[in-house]
């Protein structure tokens, strides 16, 4: 059992490389199976005949279902340990994207796939919570950045696995069995180099006391102003992601499918982002970062208007740097404000994420569906706008120490 007599590991000790090279591996996997029928969602709509927004359910689903376990799967990792949890969970997600690939039907295909979002909700918690535990404060910005640069490999290599085979095979259950295959190979390397906890000891959690938690944190208004920003950057995040491969695919750009699956390689700058967000943020604080992230996302956002191809993927691009500088620093500060209960905080933070991708991507497919693309483009900049209303009332502690401010009273 793991005694948190342990010091944190900084930067440069022995096991740090191993932590964040795992859940690196952890984030990778999530990211890749989660988003799988993203970039098949123009192909849905043809096999199905169905609109773009109840395709759009395929991804919605996963994302809701994850939301809708992943406080309870926060607080298993507190009896059973984390690593224990993420193992598992990953196992279960792999297993059920086998099975989401042989679907009959849209219907099953969507049960599948909501089930596989309850399978992966033992990830994303519990590794924020576990970086928490093992990482010293000062370290832990960068070694968050580094887990979100992991999801964002996952999220552009997963599409792009996706998109080639569903391209050059013309199956989409090809498409999802193959990336669940590659999700496997990453669970074994995750399995085989993340340490076992060492500053953490597993402690049952009723629930009442897990009740408990909950109202607590929701009561500190920090944290209930983080969490509205992890809902809101990613409702823009996913909704600019489910319905651009529309825009690309249709007049007057008229791509193919490998080639708009190539522009999930913007998902690569997050890789980047997220790292140099969080020690920019040690240097400037959490909030002036966000705010800049929200303002580069708005920027990326109204440059998609345009009826050039290259401002469309400059745009995506720069709203993707903001979507992961935001995420990245706004995560972080939720696992250094939240000082009981991390597991269960950072849960809340990223129930309201994955709502945030359960309703954006829906919402947005409303509004793609009923005005066209320059309407989605006003719903993003809103979903932006909101966030930086939410973020710009906190004070943010001075640069280079943990930000435990609270909202400013007019």
């Amino acid at each position: 059992m793991s005694t948190t007599a342990a010091p944190a590991l900084r930067r440069g000790d022995a096991g740090f490389r191993r932590v964040a090279v795992g859940l690196f591996f952890a984030g990778f996997t999530t990211f890749a199976l989660l988003y799988a029928t993203q970039p098949l969602l123009p192909r849905l709509v043809e096999v199905f005949a169905v609109s773009p927004g109840t395709a759009s359910l395929s991804v919605s689903v996963t994302t809701g279902g994850l939301a809708l376990a992943i406080i309870p799967a926060s607080a298993l990792s507190e009896r059973w340990g984390r690593r224990p949890v993420m193992v598992w969970s990953l196992a279960g997600a792999v297993v059920l994207g086998l099975a989401a690939a042989t679907a009959p039907s849209l219907w099953l295909l969507l049960v599948l796939r909501a089930l596989e979002g309850v399978a992966l909700a033992g990830l994303p918690a519990v590794g924020m919570a576990y970086l928490a535990d093992e990482i010293d404060t000062g370290h832990l910005g960068g070694a968050m950045g580094l887990y979100v640069a992991g999801n964002s490999v996952g999220g552009f290599g997963g599409r792009i696995v996706v998109s080639a085979l569903n391209d050059l095979t013309g199956s989409w259950r090809l498409a999802l069995g193959g990336i669940a295959g590659v999700s496997a190979v990453y669970l074994l390397v995750f399995w085989l180099v993340l340490p076992p906890s060492r500053r953490f000891t597993p402690t049952p959690v009723s629930a009442g006391a897990l009740a408990a938690e909950v109202r607590s944190h929701l009561g500190d208004p920090v944290l209930r102003r983080l969490f509205a920003v992890g809902l809101l950057l990613m409702g823009t995040f996913v909704c600019a992601y489910n319905y651009v491969a529309f825009r690309l695919l249709g007049p007057p750009f008229s791509l193919s499918d490998l080639v708009v699956g190539f522009v999930f390689v913007l998902y690569a700058v997050g890789t980047v982002t997220s790292t140099v967000a969080g020690r920019l943020s040690g240097r400037l604080g959490a909030r002036t970062t966000v705010l800049a992230a929200c303002g580069v996302a708005a920027l990326g956002a109204v440059a998609m208007l345009a009826p050039v191809l290259a401002l469309v993927i400059g745009g995506l691009a720069l709203l993707t740097v903001g979507f992961f500088a935001g995420h990245a620093v706004a995560s972080a500060w939720v696992g250094r404000r939240a000082e009981h209960g991390r597991a269960v905080a950072s849960g809340i933070y990223l129930f309201s994420y994955y709502v945030g991708s359960s309703v954006g991507g829906t919402l947005g497919g409303v509004v793609f569906g009923a005005a066209g693309w320059s309407a989605t483009v006003g719903f993003l900049v809103l979903l932006v706008a909101g966030t930086a209303v939410v973020v710009l009332p906190l004070r943010s502690s001075s640069p280079g120490a943990p930000d435990r401010g609270a909202p400013s009273v007019g």
